[in-house]
């Protein structure tokens, strides 16, 4: 068993001096993703900084129609919230389809962000593994890798972010707000997670010692229709093999907004910036979704076990983008 320190500061300013004052410290909330990985040896903090009882807990409405939730709401709290289930359907469904009631009762909303991933090469310490120990190798390339990375991938590393969560808010053009040494600075939550580049074990931009304090849900994308579908190997509590969120308006058949993300394809959530450049300004038709979506997998580069899942995103997008999109009208 491997000894830790503990400590809970009592504001949000004792929780960063803390970490700044304490080499080895990791905040903890929920705890249902840290812990695991003390128990496998892939985490092994000096210090546990535990911010679960900041006042971190509420959702506030913000003056211009903006919802602000703080780092520490719970998962299914965060999934019920009337203003969240008719203003951002997307992101309720996204909660709901992630892990089990017990665990969304426990799992936090800085800490769905802060999440790593489920790589089994990652998890045991037996394996290389460049995000566990850089320079070790990634043995899931020439090894098992069926659930991993088609897009943005890099030779040292394909392991796939495995937040349901983090894919509404990219395509809600949502805001992480973090609090460091240096103060208050926020980041769109499409950017918040890195590709792996030459430094997979580098998972987001945040800073060493931020804490995310909350996430900014904007009113620009407030009561668009949206949702969100995920396909995976069991009807509940797995991961995604691939899924999608979408946020999409139509006005006179055309399509005046249109928000895309998968989730399960690459190292973060990924905005199909392609897709929706395309469908913007175009007529919400089969066919033009079906092109626009073509043209953001085409960048696709799946490995040896793993090229299903560019079919697999494909028909989840054009079936969320054809069930949002309204009828046409007839004569």
């Amino acid at each position: 068993m491997n000894g830790f320190g503990y400590l809970r500061p009592g504001s949000v300013e004792e929780a960063v001096e803390a970490y700044a004052t304490h080499p080895g410290a990791r905040y903890l909330a929920g705890g249902t993703n840290l812990v695991d990985l003390m128990k496998l040896g892939v985490e092994r903090p000096a210090v546990l900084i535990d911010v679960g009882r900041l006042p971190l807990a509420g959702i506030e409405e913000l003056p211009d129609g903006s919802l602000r939730v703080g780092a520490t709401v719970r998962n299914s709290d965060l999934a019920a919230d009337p203003r969240v289930r008719d203003r951002y359907p997307v992101l309720s469904q996204a909660l709901l389809s992630g892990a089990s009631g017990q665990l969304r009762n426990a799992a936090t909303t800085g800490g769905n962000l802060l999440q790593r991933t489920r790589c089994p090469y990652f998890q045991d310490l037996d394996k290389p593994c460049n995000k566990r120990v850089p320079g070790s190798g990634c043995g899931a390339r020439q090894g098992v890798h069926r659930d991993h990375a088609v897009l943005g991938h890099s030779e040292h590393c394909i392991a796939t972010n495995p937040s349901d969560m983090a894919v509404a808010l990219a395509v809600l053009d949502a805001q992480v707000e973090l609090y460091g040494t240096e103060g208050i600075r926020r980041l769109p939550a499409a950017e918040f997670h890195r590709l792996p580049g030459e430094h997979p074990e580098r998972d987001t931009w945040i800073g060493p010692g931020e804490l995310i304090t909350g996430v900014l849900l904007p009113s620009a994308t407030a009561g668009l229709p949206s949702a969100y579908r995920k396909a995976r190997d069991r009807a509940s509590y797995a991961f995604a093999l691939a899924s999608v969120a979408v946020v999409l308006r139509v006005a006179d058949g055309v399509v005046d907004h249109a928000g895309i993300a998968f989730g399960g394809l690459a190292h973060r959530p990924w905005r199909a910036r392609h897709t929706e450049l395309a469908l913007l300004g175009g007529p919400a038709t089969p066919a033009a979704f079906e092109g626009a979506v073509a043209l953001e997998l085409a960048h696709a580069e799946p490995l040896r076990d793993n090229a299903y899942k560019v079919p697999l995103a494909r028909n989840l997008a054009l079936d969320v983008l054809k069930r949002l999109a309204p009828a046409p009208a007839v004569a």
